[in-house]
C-alpha cells in the first residue's frame, strides 16, 4: 500500500496500520514478554518470546526498512549494539576492516578495543580520499565502513563510488546514516548494502529513548561477499544471520522504546527541514566571525564536500562542528558559555546542544590516529527559533572575546 508513497507518507504510515480490534488509529504497544501458544509450536503470528519479536518491535522494524529503501530492518537496545551484532556475525579473528578516521568515537572503540581483542584488525583511513580507500584494502578485508557525513569533521565521502569500489573487492559496504538521516540521505539507492543508524538521534527526535537499527538492501542476484577472494553472500541470507546474533545475543529495543521510536519517525521530514535551515544560518554566522577559524559544515559552499553533498543528500542536516581561532582553552570555554545550546552528550534531538569532542564524545579515540583536535566544538542545532540560537552564539561569543 505504501510502497510507491513518498518519504513523509511512508515515515507516518508504514507499519503503523491501525489496530483491527478496536480500530486505533496507532499500533498498541505490546507490553508483554511471552505468548499463548495453539498447540506446541502453534505461533500466533509467528510470536513466541519477546527477545525474537514483538508486534511494536516489528512495526518499526518496517517503518525503519520503508525509509531506506530496504528490504529487512532490525532495531536494537543501541546504535553500538547494532554495530556489533553486524560485526560478530561477519568477522573472525584475523579479518580486517577499513573505518573513516573521523568516525563517532564510539564506533572506533568497539571495532579498537572489543572486536581488535578477539584478533580483528582495522585500518583507519580518510574515506573521503578513493584512492586511500583503495590502497587500504587488503586480502583480509571484510567490511568498509562509511560515516557520512562524519562525526566530529563533517567530512562527506562519496557512497556511490565507494559502493562500487568496495563491490569489487568482494566487501559488505556498510553506511553510518545517523548524522544524515533517510530524510535527507539513502545509503542504499546509492549501492550500499547495509545501513547502520543510532535511532537514539534524529528517528527518534526527542533525547528520550536509546535504540539502534541496521536496513539491509535487497539481495538482488550476487550480493556483496564477506571479504575479498571468500566468495559472494546473498544480503537476505546476512539479514537473517544476524537476525539470529541478535536473538541469541538478546539487544533487542523493547516495545517501550520501539513506540518511542516509532512516534518520532513520524516528524521526521519536518524536523530535518527545520534542523538544517537553522544549522545553515548558524554555519552562516560563524563563518564571518573572527574568533572561529574553520566552520565544518557541507552546505556552506567553502566545504571541500559541498558539491558531492548537494548531489547525494536532499538538505545539509542540523550537524555543524567548529575549530576556535584560541585553540582548545577557547573551545572550552565556548562550550561553557552557551545557555540555549546545552552542554550534553548525544545530538540530533529538538533541542540545541553543544559537545566538546575531545574530552566527551571522543574522549576514547584520544592518543589514537581518530584523535579529535582540542579546538574542536561540535553543535548540534535543534529546530527552536533561529534568532534565538543566533543570539545564544553571538552571546557566547562575546563572552569568550571579553575573557581573551
Amino acid at each position: 500500500m505504501h510502497d510507491n508513497a513518498r518519504f513523509d507518507t511512508r515515515a507516518i504510515h508504514a507499519g503503523q496500520e491501525f489496530d483491527p480490534t478496536t480500530g486505533a488509529v496507532i499500533p498498541p504497544i505490546y507490553a508483554t514478554s511471552t505468548y499463548v501458544q495453539d498447540g506446541i509450536g502453534g505461533l500466533r503470528g509467528g510470536y513466541e518470546y519477546s527477545r525474537g519479536g514483538n508486534p511494536t518491535r516489528t512495526a518499526l522494524e518496517t517503518q525503519l526498512a520503508a525509509l531506506e529503501g530496504g528490504a529487512t530492518g532490525l532495531s536494537f537496545a543501541s546504535g553500538l549494539a547494532a554495530e556489533d551484532a553486524l560485526l560478530r556475525t561477519l568477522l573472525a579473528p584475523g579479518d580486517h576492516v577499513v573505518i573513516g578516521n573521523d568516525v563517532y568515537g564510539g564506533t572506533h572503540r568497539l571495532i579498537r578495543r572489543v572486536h581488535g581483542a578477539w584478533g580483528v584488525r582495522h585500518t583507519t583511513v580518510d574515506t573521503s580520499d578513493l584512492d586511500a580507500v583503495r590502497g587500504a584494502i587488503e586480502p583480509g578485508t571484510k567490511v568498509l565502513w562509511i560515516e557520512t557525513p562524519s562525526n566530529p569533521l563533517m567530512k562527506i565521502s562519496d557512497v556511490a563510488a565507494l559502493a562500487e569500489l568496495g563491490r569489487a573487492a568482494g566487501l559488505l559496504v556498510v553506511v553510518d546514516n545517523t548524522f544524515a538521516s533517510p530524510a535527507l540521505q539513502q545509503p542504499l539507492a546509492l549501492g550500499a548494502d547495509v545501513v547502520v543508524h543510532s535511532t537514539t538521534k534524529y528517528l527518534g527526535g526527542h533525547s528520550d529513548v536509546v535504540g539502534g537499527a541496521l536496513v539491509f538492501a535487497a539481495g538482488l542476484g550476487d550480493a556483496p561477499g564477506v571479504g575479498a577472494g571468500s566468495g559472494r553472500t546473498e544480503l537476505a541470507d546476512l539479514a537473517e544471520r544476524v537476525t539470529f546474533t541478535q536473538f541469541a545475543a538478546g539487544a533487542v529495543s523493547g516495545p517501550f522504546d520501539a513506540f518511542l521510536t516509532s512516534r518520532g519517525i513520524k516528524t521526521l521530514g519536518v524536523r530535518m527541514e527545520r534542523h538544517s535551515s537553522n544549522a545553515l544560518a548558524i554555519a552562516r554566522r560563524l563563518e564571518e566571525h573572527a574568533g572561529i577559524e574553520r566552520v565544518f559544515y557541507p552546505g556552506l559552499e567553502s566545504h571541500p564536500g559541498h558539491e558531492l553533498a548537494a548531489r547525494q543528500m536532499s538538505g545539509f542536516g542540523g550537524m555543524l562542528s567548529i575549530a576556535l581561532a584560541g585553540g582548545g582553552a577557547a573551545a572550552r570555554r565556548f562550550a561553557e558559555s552557551t545557555e540555549l545550546f546545552q552542554l550534553a552528550e548525544s545530538l540530533g534531538g529538538v533541542e540545541s546542544l553543544v559537545n566538546y569532542p575531545s574530552e566527551m564524545t571522543h574522549a576514547s579515540v584520544k592518543g589514537t590516529e581518530a584523535e579529535v583536535p582540542e579546538s574542536i566544538v561540535r553543535l548540534s542545532v535543534g529546530i527552536e527559533d533561529v534568532d534565538d540560537l543566533l543570539a545564544d552564539i553571538d552571546g557566547a561569543l562575546a563572552r569568550l572575546a571579553s575573557v581573551e
